[in-house]
């Protein structure tokens, strides 16, 4: 059951279509205070897709309990790494994302050095009020631009007396990885709902039962 499927099924197609703006919106509710949403969204989008693929694969074939050591992988879908990833731009072209988090120079540098994809990548590309997707971005295409890029374009390290939030995958080179033939892609138009949403709402319900 390749998580290709996910991207050949149609009524899952127009499911997630309609769903995702959904749940990622209600997410970024969840993890807002005075209007700024906070870092903690990016584990909440995490949590959305990895219940996409529980939902369509199944609890067994999903493993999510991975050791916090491992880095580039955050599920095992039927035994096959995948990394998930967001990024919100306000274009319709897609943002860098991060390849690992860390505010150390030295292990950036390390990183970096020993860097080749591990992972196929499941990202989310967020642009409220426009067009944007669901890629599906194999390890083979990763591979591609890596070795056309080279680590230093394919990577972009923090830059030295600056507060780095980690290394990313350059926006140039996922530019390049959407655009790969092997790449899979479902078109999503990021309209919030109009509902009101109250991130309180459930645990108050919570504590209203016996």
């Amino acid at each position: 059951m390749p998580i290709t499927e996910i991207f050949n099924d149609q009524p899952l197609i127009a499911k997630i279509q309609r769903r995702l703006p959904h749940l990622f919106h209600y997410a970024e509710r969840d993890s807002s205070r005075a209007g700024k949403v906070g870092m903690e969204v990016g584990s909440i989008r995490e949590r959305i897709l990895v219940s996409l693929l529980i939902y369509k694969f199944g609890r067994s074939n999903v493993q999510t309990e991975l050791p916090i050591t491992e880095h580039d992988v955050d599920v095992l879908v039927n035994g096959e790494r995948l990394s998930i990833k967001s990024v919100t731009t306000k274009s319709l072209l897609i943002g860098g994302v991060k390849a690992i988090w860390t505010v150390d120079a030295d292990r950036s540098k390390a990183f970096s050095s020993n860097f080749s994809p591990t992972s196929d990548y499941l990202v989310a590309h967020i642009v409220w009020g426009g067009q944007g997707g669901l890629y599906y971005i194999p390890r083979s295409s990763q591979a591609n631009v890596f070795d056309e890029m080279g680590v230093d374009n394919y990577l972009k390290l923090p830059k030295l007396g600056t507060n780095p939030r980690g290394v990313e995958i350059s926006t140039e080179a996922m530019r390049r990885l959407v655009m790969q033939a092997e790449t899979k892609r479902i078109e999503i138009r990021w309209q919030r709902p109009e509902d009101e949403y109250d991130a309180y709402a459930r645990w108050i319900e919570y504590w209203r039962l016996d």
